[in-house]
């Protein structure tokens, strides 16, 4: 449980209809095999201990009386067990009958929910036998004990409080206005649903993006548990599809017809996070819900769920292509609008050869193309200096010529060595005038010939490089309009490759590549034997390292040692710890001391779910201090 990772399963055990002995022996089996696993919210399916379809047996007193039996043995099981249970069965009270779920933990029940919708169409009757739920709390009386009963029950963690559960059961989330809907508003984080959904063509595929799309609204964790083999095939067959979804995300799944148990880990700090930043995400008058306490162990959970080290990049290929070419009309749709706004026709680029000009240079292009312009209008400069390689010099005039740009080449050497004299520098000290020196000579130069040509400064630089604040105050900082602005560096990549690959064009094809396989540098500091000098993943730290950390933070608030567990997990074989530990102190270093740069950035597009615009996803003062942070990492060991 520690940093709000909840271990949680979905569970279809075997059963024989109105075979209660049976039932409740397979559930106390699958609940020691959930808790040796460490789960500690379980769900089993709807009227599971006597089984869904009793039919007309539901009417006999000795089933019914054998199913309170049967579930005093399951809540006596569940004293050596630590966990939150759920689990269906008929519940007769007051001389009606309920469609209920019982909850059990530490060997007793704590309360009984009933079921709000009862399906009367199609293949199902239940109105045949049950009567619909009360919303309000109440309280029945089982073995002596006054037993909150009702729809409206919150259970809360006394261990965890961030750790709050509701039910519903099967029919109720398939409903105009689910429960959980209210029980989400009321501040529910995780949905269980106890259900007997029985199996028709499609029926699976529509299910499974409910489950998906109502965890997604609530901002929730949905674990959903069905009934499977066992269950009468008289005229249904059930095929125990078990379902965990968080926020829209399936995190596990069952393939049908199997009884099986399903376990994920649930990020409770990610969606108390996520409802936290979603200002639209609005809480209901509580007051007639009953709070239901809980206790669990507060332990480590052992983590088996995956974590993408791209998380700004899609795994699957098709999706990727699909994010890729979405990305590219986004950044060329930003620039075209503003094209058109300032009456533009040319644009000035400056080309250096490197990664993220390639991709200014390409968004350009389809930005002017969207405009039917001539390419002609593309002022692409490029402006050779001290670090300059022949490799990235020949890929910068390849580009240009290839996509029909204009070519403007301004060496800057004698520029820069005279700025060098005006302000008594020694050309020979490589320091941070050195090279920064050159950066602003290069922005001025492009605002010039911007003026002379009327046109308008696509900016290059990508968002990795202004969270670590890797770049050039008002030098390569700056520009009219920024492209790239809101694209990580490791999406930049696959955004030049998928150019590569589907331009239909050979020679550009040939040089993207190069410059994919091109090193990171500025460029600022002079060759080694013709070979780049300066890579700049040797001294910030790899960026596929401070994306993850990026994403994590800004996307979920995680703390910094949070980030560290579940980068190791992502990129273990990969990266050491000390050194995973060494470049996450280094980002936060460099995030906190670089907000001046990002609180006066250039317009631009944002394209994904994390942004670090000061007009939009990080309104954070540049003086902001970060002691906090640097007392978590301090506090962490290896």
């Amino acid at each position: 449980m520690q940093h709000g990772f909840v271990k949680m399963a979905a569970i279809t055990p075997d059963i024989r209809v109105a075979d209660v002995d049976f039932n409740t022996e397979q559930m106390i089996l699958r609940m020691k095999e959930a808790a040796s696993l460490g789960v500690k919210i379980m769900a089993f399916p709807e009227l599971c201990i006597t089984g869904y379809t009793c039919g007309d047996l539901f009417s006999q007193d000795v089933l019914l009386e054998a199913a309170k039996d049967g579930l005093r043995r399951a809540a006596e099981a569940t004293s050596d067990i630590d966990a939150l249970v759920f689990a269906g069965l008929p519940l007769d009270c007051e001389g009606k009958l309920y469609n209920a779920a019982a909850v059990m933990s530490r060997g007793e029940v704590l309360a009984f929910l009933p079921k709000t919708y009862l399906p009367n169409y199609g293949e199902f009757y239940e109105m045949r036998h049950f009567v619909a739920g009360e919303t309000s709390p109440d309280f029945v009386n089982f073995d002596g004990k006054l037993v909150p009963f009702g729809t409206q029950l919150i259970f809360t963690c006394a261990e965890m409080p961030e750790l709050t559960v509701a039910g519903e059961i099967c029919e109720d989330v398939w409903a105009p206005i689910p429960p959980s809907s209210y029980h989400a508003m009321a501040g529910a984080a995780v949905i269980v649903n106890c259900s007997a959904s029985d199996e028709t063509i499609g029926k699976n595929e529509y299910r499974r993006e409910l489950i998906m799309g109502q965890s997604a609204r609530l901002i929730c964790a949905y674990l959903y548990a069905n009934a499977g083999e066992g269950e009468s095939t008289s005229d249904l067959v059930f095929g125990g599809h078990n379902i965990i979804s968080e926020n829209g995300r399936i995190l596990a799944e069952t393939k049908r017809y199997h009884n099986e148990m399903i376990c994920a880990d649930v990020d409770i700090e990610r969606l108390i996070g996520e409802r936290r930043r979603t200002t639209t995400f609005r809480f209901v008058d509580r007051k007639n819900y009953r709070k239901v306490e809980f206790h669990l162990q507060k332990q480590e959970t052992k983590l088996s769920r995956i974590f993408d080290p791209s998380p700004f990049v899609p795994a699957d290929p098709d999706t990727m292509l699909k994010r890729c070419e979405e990305v590219l009309t986004i950044q060329a749709s930003g620039l075209k609008k503003r094209l058109q706004h300032t009456k533009c026709s040319h644009v000035v680029v400056g080309i250096s050869g490197g990664l993220d000009s390639t991709l200014a240079l390409l968004v350009t292009v389809k930005a002017f193309d969207m405009l039917g312009l001539e390419h002609s209008g593309i002022e692409a400069v490029t402006m050779p200096c001290f670090g300059t390689t022949d490799r990235t010099y020949q890929n910068a005039l390849t580009l240009i010529s290839t996509l029909g740009a204009h070519l403007r080449e301004v060496n800057i050497e004698q520029s820069v060595l005279l700025h060098f004299k005006d302000i008594g520098h020694d050309p020979a000290k490589h320091d941070v005038t050195y090279e920064n020196a050159q950066a602003r000579e290069r922005t001025q130069l492009l605002m010039d010939v911007a003026n002379e040509v009327s046109g308008l400064v696509v900016g290059t630089g990508d968002m990795s490089e202004l969270a670590l604040g890797w770049a050039t105050y008002n030098g390569d900082h700056m520009s009219m309009y920024g492209v790239n602005a809101s694209v990580p560096k490791t999406l930049v990549r696959h955004l030049v490759r998928y150019y590569a690959d589907n331009c239909g064009d050979s020679d550009l094809s040939t040089v993207l590549l190069d410059v994919l396989d091109t090193p990171v540098s500025p460029e600022l500091l002079p060759p080694c034997d013709g070979e780049i000098a300066q890579k700049t993943e040797d001294l910030v730290g790899p960026y596929e390292l401070h994306d993850f950390f990026l994403y994590y933070m800004l996307r979920f608030g995680y703390a910094p040692d949070k980030i560290y567990r579940i980068a190791r997990l992502a990129f273990s074989g990969q990266y050491e710890d000390e050194e995973i530990l060494k470049w996450l102190k280094v980002f936060y270093r460099r995030f906190f001391s670089q907000q001046f740069k990002r609180n006066c950035l250039p317009d631009g597009p944002k394209v994904g779910t994390v942004a670090v615009s000061p007009r939009g996803d990080l309104r954070m003062p540049s003086d902001a201090c970060a002691a906090v942070w640097q007392k978590c990492l301090e506090g962490m060991k290896i």
